[in-house]
C-alpha cells in the first residue's frame, strides 16, 4: 500500500511539473478544414490571359463575397468585370430562382474571342433541375441566354491542329476519325452511322496503343480512348507516338470491401524496383494516308522516352482543339530518352526524313539526371535547357546542332523553370531560388535574364515567396506571395520592375478565431554545418512558462519537404493539431528538396530509409536547448506516404528518442513500393552481362528493425490505397506481431492513398494517441467525429 501511494505521488508531482495539461479539443475543433475554408478564401490568383492582347481576368473570394475583374497591365487598370448587384438581378429574373451579389453561383466562366464572357446558373428550384446559359458582353454590359453549340470534339481524339482529323485508341489499336464523324461521336459515340478508319492492326493486350494498355487482365477492350504519347507535326501532316509492350510488367491488386452487393477486385499494372518494365516503339505516321514507319530511339536498355512538346501560347489556350504540338518544325521534333538508372539522358532530334534519333544534347550524372522541358529561340537554330551538371540547377543556351553557345544563368542557386521568353527584346523570366543571400533559400523569385549573358535581375519583392504566372511575350507576370508567417497578397510586376497590388488575402475572421501566425526558425543539421530551415506551430493559447511536448510532421523528400516555405490553409496536421496541447514542428532535412544544391538533395542517394532521421532527431533537441518551453522527453512524430514512412522508421531507429509515431499510408517496405520512385531516389545497378543487361535492387526497410519497437505506433492505411498499396503497413503489422510488439492499426476502409472523406475521424484518432502518450490524458474527444464529419 505505501509502495503504491510513493508511485501515484511521484505521477502526480510528474503531471505538475507538466502543468496538468489536458487536451484542448475545444480549441481545435475551431479550424477544422470547413471551418478554416469558411473564414478564409482566396490566397492567390491564376490569370486567364486575352488572346490578342496582355489583359488578363482573375476571380477572388472574400468574406464578402466572390468578384471578377479585368486588368490592363499598360495601363495599370482593374475593372470589375460585373456590376454584381444587377448581373444577381438579371439572372433571378431570367431563372426564376432568387439570387443576390453575394451568393451567384457562377459556372465554367470563360472568355470568347476577347468580347464576351460565358458562363452557366444552376437551378436547384425549377422542376426538373435546369442549367442556364448566359453571355455577358464586355463592351455594353448586356446579358442575354445563349445554346451551346455541339461539342465538335470528343474528349478522346487526339486532333490535328488544323482541326482535320482525331486519332484515338480501340482494341489496343490506332483509329482516326474526320472531322464531320468527330462531330457526330461527340454528340453521340454509339452513332451507327460513325464511319472510323483503323490505322494498325499489330495491337493486341497489353502490347499496343493507348490507355487501356497501361490497365490490367480486366481492361475494357471496346471503347475508345485517349492516346496519351502522341503528338502532331504542325503542318498536321504527320503525328509520332509509342506503342508499349506491357506484357512483363505484373498486375497488383486491392480489393473494394465496400462494393455492393460483393467486393470487387480492382486490377492495375504496378510495377517494383528491379522487375521488368515496359517496352518502347515509336511509330511516325503520314496522314491522311496512314502509312507509318518505326524510329530507332534505343540506347539503354528499359529506357524511358519522352516527346518534347511546345510551349502553348495563349492563342492555343483558346483553340478548342487542344492540339498537343510537337516541339520542333515540319521536318522534325525533338525527344527525350533516358537511361532505366537515370545517370544517362540524351535529348535527340527526330528528322521526318530520318529513320532513328540523332543525340543533340547529353546529360550524365553519377546519382541521377532530372531534366525541364526543352525550348526553341530563333525559329529552332538555338535552345535552350535546364541541367544540374555543375551541382547546381542553371540554364544553357545551345545552337540546334548541339553545340554550346554560353551559360545565361551560371551561380550556387536553382533555377527552377523558364516562366516566359521575349526574344524581340532579348530576355527570359525564370523562377529561381537561393539566389538572394540572407533569405531561406527554399524562397522562389522571379529573375530577368538577358539572352545575351550577363547578370540576373531580381524583379520582385524581398523575402517572400513567389509564384509567379507570367505573360507570353514576358513583358508581365502575376506573383502571388506570402511567407509561413506571412498572409498572401498578389501583385501585377512587368518587366522593369514596376509593381501594382492587386489584392491581399482577407485573414480577419481567422484572427478572430484565435488564429496566430506560426514562426520560422533556422537551426544546423547533425553535421554542424548543413542549415535546415523550418516552422513552429504554438498553441493559440500558449504559455511560455509551461512544458509542451513536441510532435515533428516530416516528409522526407527527396522531391519535397513537410515545411511550408508559404503560408497555407492546409492545418490539419500542424496549426491545427498544436491546437490539442503540443508544439508542432516542420523542418529540412539533408536529402530533402531538389531546390538547393545537388548535394543537398541526393544526400540520401543509396539510403533511402535512415538519411533524414539524425537531422529530424538533432533538430528537436537543439530547439528544445533554444527554448525552455520544448520538452525534448515527450517527442511524437507524424507522417503522412512518406511521412508515414519516415515517422515510423524514426520510432524505430531511435526508440529511446520517440516517444509516439502515427505513420500513414507509409511505404515502409519500398521493395514494393513503385519503381518509379524508389529506383530514382535510391538508386538501382545495371548489371551488364554478355546475354542480358539484369537491374539489381536492395534497400533496407522498417520490417527489418521491428523489433526494435519500445514507444506507441499506430500505423493507418487506406484500404484501396493504388499508390502505397496496404502491403506496406501489413508488412510492418507482420513483422511487429513475431517480435511480440504491442501496437495500433487503423484501416480506413473505401479510402485511397489521401483518406478522401475521413480525413476528419482521422485527425481526432491522431489526436487522441498522441494525448494519451504525449500529454498522458485518458481524456479523449466528446466532439460526435460524425457530427462533425457532416458539419
Amino acid at each position: 500500500m505505501k509502495r503504491t501511494l510513493m508511485i501515484l505521488a511521484a505521477l502526480l508531482l510528474c503531471g505538475a511539473a507538466f502543468g496538468q495539461q489536458e487536451p484542448n479539443y475545444a480549441l481545435a475543433a475551431r479550424f477544422s478544414q470547413k471551418q478554416i475554408a469558411a473564414m478564409v478564401f482566396s490566397t492567390s490568383v491564376t490569370p486567364n490571359w486575352f488572346r490578342d492582347s496582355d489583359r488578363f481576368w482573375y476571380s477572388w473570394q472574400t468574406p464578402e463575397g466572390t468578384f471578377y475583374y479585368i486588368v490592363d497591365p499598360a495601363t495599370g487598370q482593374k475593372k470589375p468585370i460585373f456590376n454584381l448587384e444587377r448581373l444577381a438581378m438579371e439572372v433571378t429574373l431570367a431563372t426564376k430562382d432568387p439570387f443576390d451579389a453575394q451568393h451567384l453561383p457562377i459556372k465554367g466562366l470563360e472568355l470568347k474571342d476577347d468580347k464576351v464572357f460565358r458562363f452557366d446558373i444552376e437551378s436547384k428550384l425549377a422542376e426538373p433541375d435546369s442549367t442556364y446559359h448566359f453571355e455577358y458582353d464586355i463592351a455594353t454590359g448586356k446579358l442575354s441566354q445563349y445554346e451551346p453549340e455541339d461539342k465538335e470534339y470528343p474528349a478522346w481524339a487526339s486532333v490535328s491542329p488544323d482541326g482535320e482529323i482525331g486519332v484515338y485508341a480501340k482494341n489496343y489499336n490506332l483509329w482516326w476519325m474526320d472531322r464531320e464523324n468527330m462531330k457526330k461521336a461527340a454528340k453521340d459515340a454509339k452513332d451507327s452511322t460513325l464511319v472510323e478508319h483503323q490505322l494498325t492492326k499489330d495491337g493486341i493486350a497489353q502490347y499496343g496503343y493507348g490507355f487501356d494498355n497501361y490497365r490490367g487482365s480486366d481492361a475494357d477492350t471496346t471503347r475508345r480512348t485517349a492516346v496519351g504519347m502522341l503528338v502532331w507535326s504542325p503542318d498536321s501532316k504527320h503525328f509520332a507516338t509509342m506503342k508499349y509492350d506491357m506484357r512483363g510488367v505484373k498486375e497488383l491488386w486491392v480489393i473494394n470491401s465496400l462494393s455492393q452487393p460483393r467486393p470487387t477486385l480492382e486490377t492495375y499494372k504496378y510495377q517494383m524496383p528491379g522487375e521488368p518494365g515496359p517496352k518502347e516503339e515509336m511509330y511516325l505516321f503520314t496522314m491522311p494516308d496512314g502509312t507509318s514507319r518505326h524510329i530507332r530511339t534505343a540506347a539503354f536498355k528499359d529506357q524511358e522516352v519522352g516527346f518534347e512538346t511546345r510551349t502553348r501560347e495563349s492563342k492555343e489556350r483558346y483553340d478548342k482543339y487542344r492540339s498537343r504540338v510537337w516541339l520542333g518544325d515540319n521536318d522534325g521534333f525533338y525527344i527525350s530518352r533516358i537511361s532505366r538508372d537515370l545517370k544517362r539522358l540524351d535529348f535527340c532530334r527526330v528528322d521526318i526524313a530520318a529513320d532513328s534519333a540523332r543525340t543533340v544534347i547529353e546529360e550524365r550524372m553519377n546519382t541521377y539526371v532530372e531534366s525541364r522541358p526543352l525550348r526553341l529561340l530563333k525559329k529552332g537554330t538555338q535552345i535552350l535547357e535546364w541541367s544540374e551538371r555543375n551541382g547546381w540547377a542553371n540554364i544553357y543556351l545551345y545552337n540546334s546542332d548541339g553545340t554550346l553557345i554560353r551559360n545565361l544563368t551560371d551561380g550556387a542557386w536553382h533555377v527552377e523553370d523558364i516562366l516566359a521568353v521575349n526574344e524581340a527584346e532579348g530576355y527570359m523570366l525564370v523562377a529561381a531560388c537561393g539566389v538572394e543571400k540572407g533569405e531561406n533559400p527554399y524562397q522562389m523569385h522571379t529573375y530577368r535574364v538577358p539572352l545575351s549573358g550577363g547578370a540576373m535581375r531580381r524583379l520582385d519583392m524581398e523575402d517572400m515567396d513567389v509564384a509567379a504566372a507570367a505573360s507570353d511575350d514576358a513583358k508581365y507576370f502575376v506573383a502571388s506571395y506570402s511567407r509561413v508567417d506571412c498572409p498572401p497578397a498578389v501583385a501585377l510586376i512587368d518587366a522593369n520592375g514596376r509593381r501594382t497590388l492587386l489584392e491581399e488575402t482577407d485573414m480577419s475572421k481567422l484572427y478572430e478565431a484565435g488564429y496566430q501566425l506560426p514562426e520560422r526558425f533556422t537551426v544546423k543539421a547533425a553535421d554542424g554545418v548543413t542549415d535546415l530551415y523550418g516552422a513552429i506551430y504554438k498553441p493559440f493559447d500558449f504559455d511560455p512558462e509551461k512544458k509542451y511536448p513536441v510532435i515533428e510532421y516530416v516528409y522526407p523528400g527527396p522531391q519535397v519537404e513537410a515545411n511550408n516555405i508559404s503560408w497555407s490553409k492546409g492545418m490539419l496536421r500542424v496549426d491545427r493539431l498544436a491546437q490539442i496541447g503540443f508544439i508542432v514542428i516542420t523542418v529540412g532535412n539533408r536529402g530533402g528538396h531538389p531546390n538547393r544544391s545537388k548535394w543537398y538533395h541526393n544526400y540520401g542517394y543509396g539510403n533511402l530509409r535512415d538519411y533524414g532521421l539524425e537531422d529530424q532527431k538533432t533538430a528537436v533537441q537543439r530547439l528544445a536547448a533554444r527554448f525552455p518551453w520544448m520538452d525534448a522527453t515527450r517527442v511524437g512524430i507524424h507522417g503522412h506516404s512518406g511521412g508515414g514512412f519516415m515517422s515510423t522508421a524514426a520510432i524505430l531507429k531511435y526508440p529511446d528518442f520517440y516517444t509516439a509515431a502515427v505513420s500513414c499510408a507509409g511505404n515502409h517496405d519500398n521493395s514494393i513500393y513503385n519503381r518509379w520512385w524508389s529506383e530514382q531516389h535510391h538508386g538501382i545497378q545495371e548489371k551488364i552481362a554478355q546475354s542480358d543487361t539484369t537491374f539489381l535492387y536492395q534497400i533496407a526497410t522498417n520490417p527489418e528493425i521491428a523489433g526494435n519497437l519500445k514507444g506507441h505506433l499506430m500505423l493507418v492505411h487506406g484500404d484501396i490505397d493504388n499508390n502505397v498499396h496496404p502491403a506496406n503497413t501489413i508488412r510492418v503489422v507482420d513483422a511487429l506481431i513475431k517480435a511480440g510488439k504491442r501496437f495500433d492499426l487503423l484501416i480506413l476502409p473505401g479510402q485511397r492513398h489521401g483518406f478522401g472523406d475521413m480525413n476528419e475521424y482521422f485527425f481526432y484518432r491522431m489526436a487522441d494517441y498522441f494525448s494519451e502518450w504525449l500529454l498522458g490524458s485518458s481524456h479523449r474527444s466528446e466532439v460526435d467525429i460524425k457530427e462533425l464529419n457532416n458539419d
